[in-house]
């Protein structure tokens, strides 16, 4: 497993945790508009997309599903929040996409039978303003057909997003079957199910870079080679 080493945080502007508090009371309220004004408040002052994921809308949806699954919440306000974040970002995806393309192919989906896919469209979407070339599969796709579609675009890297830690047998399945067929494919591998650790369950595989934040990953597409090239345990 490779894991980055001396990351540099690519933050901008840290929001403060006052109006992170609002945003996310704000979410748990169901109020679309009011949390779409607020992004665009911040992007008018200069905060950046990177720090608008990471600091307001991951940081806020992590949050809500820790109060989803401590049974503070029902499922109904989880997935409302949700579809509001998602809302959100299919605004923000005009600027997001008016990037020079780079000749880079990545392709990223959750695992399978995990149905939480907004953490793994933020990080399509750090790829797509850093120039590479997306295919965002989502949610419930089975490994058969991802593995099928790797083979008709042949990417030069994966990314797969685990939310819910109950999903780590999935995941260690997911990786032996796409290591037998793409032996040398860099994959990255993420999401708040990590928030509980067993990252080191990741070492049994060759060539897999754990993505802590949003952050980590903006400093690696500074210099792709770093974890292309990278073949370790």
């Amino acid at each position: 497993m490779f894991i980055p080493q001396n990351t540099q945080r690519f933050s901008l502007m840290d929001i403060d945790t006052d109006r992170q508090s609002g945003f996310l009371n704000t979410l748990l309220a169901g109020e679309r508009s009011l949390a779409s004004n607020m992004v665009a408040d911040f992007i008018r002052e200069g905060v950046s997309v990177d720090d608008i994921y990471e600091q307001l809308l991951k940081s806020s949806l992590y949050k809500i599903g820790v109060l989803w699954e401590t049974g503070r919440i029902g499922v109904a306000t989880e997935h409302l929040a949700s579809a509001i974040v998602q809302a959100i970002m299919n605004d923000l995806y005009p600027t997001i996409a008016a990037t020079r393309k780079q000749p880079k192919t990545v392709v990223l989906a959750c695992v399978e039978n995990e149905q939480h896919q907004v953490g793994i469209k933020m990080v399509s979407d750090v790829f797509e303003l850093a120039g590479w070339t997306t295919h965002f599969l989502g949610a419930g796709l089975p490994t058969d057909d991802l593995v099928r579609f790797m083979n008709s675009v042949r990417p030069q890297v994966l990314a797969l997003s685990m939310a819910l830690s109950f999903n780590w047998p999935t995941l260690e399945k997911m990786l032996q079957t796409i290591r037998r067929i793409f032996p040398s494919l860099p994959i990255l591998v993420g999401g708040q199910a990590f928030g509980k650790g067993g990252q080191e369950r990741l070492l049994a595989f060759s060539n897999v870079t754990y993505l802590s934040d949003l952050y980590t990953l903006k400093a690696l597409l500074t210099n792709p080679a770093s974890f292309i090239n990278a073949n370790v345990h």
